[in-house]
Formats: C-alpha cells, structure tokens, sequence
C-alpha cells in the first residue's frame, strides 16, 4: 500500500515537473525575453568604444539581446549601405545623416506604436518633442512617425586664437556679423607685397575652408532665407524676402571676405587649409563643428584658442545651423521590435550619458544640455542645440558641391552673385524633382 502511494505520489510530482517545464518553455517563447538575439549595428565616425559601455548596461539589463556594432567609413558607407540593404544583407541599425530622410526614408521602419510584451509604448511623438531638441523632430519625423532618434546634434562655432586677438586688444571674440566685420580688420596682417601673413577668419571661398557650404547655408537661414518651397519641390533660396534677396545678399557677404577690394578680405585660395592654418597659429578665426576641437588639439597642444558662439546676423534671433547623424532600424530587419527598444535605450538619459561621454559630442536631450552648458570646450555647441535649424536637401552630398560651385563662380568671376544664385537654385530644384 505505501509503494502504490509512493509511486503515486512520484507520478504527480513528475507530472507537475513536466507541464511546469512546458509552461516556462512557452513562457519564454511567448515573450521572447529568453530568446537569444543579436542585433547589427552600422555606423560611421564613431569606433565600438563610443558604444561598449551602452551595450554593455544593456546586455546586463537584456541578457538574451547581443548588440554587435561595426563602423564604416564615410567615403563609401552609404553605397555600402545601400547594397547590402537591397541585397538583403544589410544591418538591423544604421546610422543616418540628418539630412537623409528625403532620401533614404523609405529603407527605414518607423518606430511602432506597440511592442509585444511591453504596456507601455517605447516612445510617443509626444516624449520626443519634449525629450530632445526640435531639429530632430523636424529632421527624423515624418507625419507624427519617428524614424531615428539623435544621439547629439552639431552646430558650426566660432574658434578664435587667443593670443591673436589678445594682441589685437580685443576682449571678447565678435557676437554679431557686424562685430566681425569690425575685428577682421584688426586681426589681418598683410606684407609689403599684399600678401596674406595672418589671416583675420577664414571665409570666402570653397575649397580650402572646412564645411564652406554649411556656413554659406548658416549664413542665409540667419539672414531670414526660405531654402525651399513649402512642399519642398523648388528651391527658393535666391527668392525674395520682404522685398529683398537675402540669399544674393548672403553669398555676396561671404566671398567678399576673399575679395582684395574689400575692408573684410582676409582670406583667399592661396591659405592652408582652415583647420591646419589655424593649429599652425596663423589664422585668428575660423567656423567649425564640435569635432574640430579633438583635430586641433591633437595637431596643436599648445593652441590658446578657445570656442565662441557662431555669430548671428541678429542677436534677436539666433539660429544655428544643424548637421548630425541619427539611428534608425532598417525596413528590412527581422529583429525591428528588439532593435527599437535598444534605441529607446541608447537614446535615454542614461544611453546618451554613456555615448556623450565617450565621445565628447553636444547634446540632442534637452535634459543633458544642461549639463554640457557650462563646459569651456562644449558649452557653445550645447546651448546652440536649442536654436539649431536645417532644411530639406533631396541629396546633401550632392547640394554641398552645388554650395562649393556657387562660391567659386563668383571667385573666379564665371558668374554675377545673382546668376551664380539662380543656377545653383535651378541645379537643386532638379534634384528635389528627381
């Protein structure tokens, strides 16, 4: 009698054993919390150590997610992008420049509305809007979708050489357009023969200045310029505004600062390139991203500069111009939901904290600029986060050439500003209406 009530007893047991093993089985099926995962990762000018401490905090909060990243150079990232995208190889993350989603929208999986699994939706355009700044609202949403979230956001500033303008016995590098056309003056020196011996700020022409396109363009969202048409099928920088042409107005001022006949020349073609003339010592000013300040002190250790806000053509109202790269997941993915929730991660408080950190870039959360505001290398681009602007570029590579044309013809004299203005126009409304 005990033995039948032993092996009663032993095949109930059993039988609970078993349906509870099934049940945990189906249970990590179901939720996938178990499942092992590796999610790709493609990105350019950051190596995996901008990202080892965020995967790592993630794979301890996630440990059936792997996240494997992989950097690419940007000369031939987005060809390499595109064919393993439509060979169906490509990555279940990619890195997209802020200007991209015009053209490259349609490789991208919008965030979802929920995820199996969880209550609560990963991030609503609401928490976005008031999580990071409005540029990336404006550059990587589309009809109240979110197709990348920022990690920072770039803007052009002004880097000045200290002792060049300590010498020149100003006290403070210029605001305003106008202060700069006062400085340039005192801080450009010439030889007996005219020649350039140190340069006030490098503007003025294409090809010798870092980013010559992005301050012509900074320069006419400043000065109040509608790049494009409403619903970005024309470009419309050389049309009027109040009665005047701003975008003329706006070349004109740029090249004349390499124009001998001007009180502003201080700069031509015959200069180092921007950043070498200034870790030389050189030059007093010049226009540069956030990046800039690691080339300049690994090429000159010994520079006295320091980073200034860009100067505005009103201090009344700022704006900044923007360029950055985003995340987003690929349409193709099959791992899209755990793709998006590492996002949702390494675009937090604490994910950004990390990426930040190991980078040394400006801030795209509003709740980290803050803390960035009053760093002596990072603090101007931090706060310019706020009133940074963009626009609608069908293909921005292929833009910045038409930028870079633009000034020269008028350089070389192969066009008035105002034909120069309209060809470029002409030459980028072909490619919004391509």
């Amino acid at each position: 009698m005990q033995k039948k009530i032993l092996f009663i007893l032993i095949g109930v047991i059993s039988v609970a054993v078993f349906i509870t093993f099934i049940l945990v089985i189906k249970n990590v099926s179901g939720t996938g919390q178990l499942k092992s995962t590796t999610v790709t990762f493609w990105g350019v000018y950051d190596d995996h150590t901008a990202f080892d401490q965020v995967i790592q905090d993630y794979k301890t909060l996630h440990p059936g997610v792997s996240v494997k990243y992989q950097m690419f150079s940007y000369d031939t990232y987005e060809q390499q992008l595109i064919n393993a995208l439509a060979a169906g190889t490509g990555p279940d993350i990619f890195m997209i420049h802020n200007a991209w989603l015009p053209k490259h929208g349609d490789k991208l999986s919008a965030l979802p509305a929920s995820i199996p699994g969880l209550k609560q939706p990963l991030l609503t355009i609401q928490d976005y809007q008031s999580q990071f700044v409005d540029v990336a609202t404006r550059d990587l949403t589309y009809q109240s979708q979110i197709y990348a979230v920022p990690l920072y956001v770039d803007t052009l500033a002004l880097y000045y050489n200290k002792d060049l303008l300590n010498n020149a016995a100003l006290t403070r590098p210029p605001a305003t357009w106008d202060e700069v056309n006062a400085d340039v003056p005192l801080l450009t020196r010439f030889d007996q023969q005219g020649n350039i011996t140190q340069p006030g700020i490098a503007l003025g022409t294409a090809r010798n200045i870092n980013r010559s396109p992005d301050i012509l363009m900074d320069m006419m969202i400043q000065s109040g310029v509608k790049m494009t048409s409403n619903d970005n099928s024309l470009a419309t920088f050389g049309a009027s505004v109040d009665g005047q042409r701003v975008g003329e107005l706006a070349l004109q001022y740029y090249t004349d600062f390499a124009n001998a006949r001007k009180q502003t020349y201080s700069w031509n073609d015959s200069q180092h390139y921007s950043i070498d003339a200034f870790t030389e010592g050189n030059l007093a000013m010049m226009v540069g991203y956030s990046h800039n300040i690691k080339v300049i002190k690994a090429k000159s250790p010994r520079l006295n500069f320091a980073v200034a806000p860009m100067p505005q053509a009103s201090t009344a109202s700022i704006r900044n111009f923007a360029n950055y790269w985003a995340a987003g997941v690929s349409k193709t993915s099959k791992n899209t939901n755990e793709a998006w929730q590492f996002l949702a991660y390494l675009s937090s408080k604490n994910g950004e904290s990390a990426y930040l950190n190991a980078t040394g870039r400006p801030a795209a959360r509003r709740d980290l600029i803050d803390l960035q505001r009053s760093d002596p290398d990072l603090g101007a681009f931090a706060v310019q986060a706020l009133t940074a602007r963009s626009w609608f570029q069908a293909d921005n590579v292929a833009i910045e050439n038409i930028f870079a044309d633009m000034i020269d013809d008028v350089n070389f004299n192969r066009a008035t500003v105002r034909d120069a203005v309209n060809q470029a126009q002409s030459r980028v409304t072909v490619l919004m209406q391509k």
